[in-house]
């Protein structure tokens, strides 16, 4: 059972809206320097508990407020260690989380949205489509109520939704989460992931400084507008051009995803036209496994399968080799979870179907 819609989340305020809060509670003002210890270096989820506030002032905030954490609702573990939760929102449905240890790292990739407006082709998120936006109070309690919450040391924005379509959010989230009442984590711990909408884009790269990540997935318009249909509204060329505008060179790094789908994308000519787009700006390219999505079953709500199919192994090496020669960056991602169906949406349309 999710929390009660009638009280306030105080997960997801600033301090100044903490110390609005404590004020008007009638509590002393220090009050509100430990609430947001308590909340955001503690992430402590019971008032009750914030022992360092009068038992009086406790009973004043919980009877109108509560901190907002909720634990996971389900879970997949993989072989490879890669965990995968289903959390409760208060804003709207449920929404996944994938936890992916490795050596001494450990990544959080989170969602923002439940279901997606974008309808990107291979993407079963997209097909569920746009149930809403979370809040920050959602976004941060995939975080704080990570089991292995003590273990992360970087978050990725990659998993459903997208953070330029719930950018207020999103911003307000990492902001919490670098600044120094907090974590106090660098920026540069957090990457934040985009189709490239350019307006949000614009906004994000002026107001913040984590690292950026395009989905890209073909260098070619009219081909990535068949894949991913937001290249009509918001061209690839136009973002190309906003992400010049930017300095590259220093500590925040720009990075393009790039799906491998065996006869669609992964050609000589698709590498070549790689190669003359993003040559010119200090980035990276990732090239992913396609993690394939499975036919519906009958009780599913979603009526089409996938066509696409995986590039081969061999194929995605000279992919990466023709680029790396001619100078553009470019890594083979490490397939995760494919045993739980890590890619985003499995598990709550699995959960659906129930």
């Amino acid at each position: 059972m999710e929390n009660d819609i009638t009280k306030k989340t105080l997960l997801g305020m600033t301090p100044e809206e903490l110390k609005a809060v404590i004020a008007e509670e009638g509590l002393p003002a220090f009050a509100a320097k430990q609430l947001t210890q308590w909340i955001y270096q503690k992430g402590i989820g019971d008032i009750s508990r914030m022992t360092n506030i009068s038992v009086a002032g406790r009973q004043k905030l919980a009877e109108r407020y509560e901190v907002g954490l909720m634990a996971p609702l389900a879970k997949q573990e993989s072989h490879d260690g890669t965990v995968k939760y289903l959390f409760p929102t208060h804003a709207c449905g449920r929404v996944e989380t994938v936890f992916i240890p490795e050596d001494d790292r450990g990544t959080l990739c989170v969602s923002c949205q439940v279901g997606c407006k974008m309808g990107c082709r291979f993407c079963m998120t997209g097909r569920q489509g746009f149930q809403g936006n979370l809040t920050a109070t959602d976004i941060l309690n995939q975080i704080y109520s990570l089991p292995e919450r003590e273990r992360l040391t970087n978050i990725v924005f990659m998993g459903q939704g997208e953070p330029m379509d719930n950018l207020d959010a999103v911003l307000r989230a990492t902001q919490l989460l670098t600044a120094n009442f907090g974590w106090a984590w660098s920026p540069r711990r957090i990457t934040v992931s985009t189709v490239g909408l350019k307006k949000g884009l614009k906004r994000f790269l002026d107001e913040s400084q984590c690292h950026l990540a395009i989905s890209l997935h073909n260098p070619f318009s009219e081909e990535r507008a068949a894949m991913m249909p937001a290249e009509r509204s918001y061209p690839m060329a136009e973002m190309m051009e906003l992400l010049h505008e930017y300095d590259w060179t220093g500590q925040r790094r720009l990075s393009f995803e790039y799906i491998m789908f065996g006869g669609l994308n992964d050609s000589n000519r698709h590498a070549r036209e790689l190669v003359r787009l993003l040559g010119q700006i200090e980035c990276r390219v990732n090239l992913i496994r396609w993690h394939r999505i499975p036919d519906p079953s009958p009780a599913s709500p979603i009526r089409e399968g996938s066509e696409l199919r995986e590039a081969p192994q061999e194929r995605m090496i000279a992919f990466r080799d023709y680029l790396t020669h001619r100078g553009v960056l470019c890594t083979i991602r490490a397939s995760r979870g494919q045993d739980i169906d890590a890619a985003c949406g499995m598990l709550n349309t699995k959960e659906n179907e129930k």
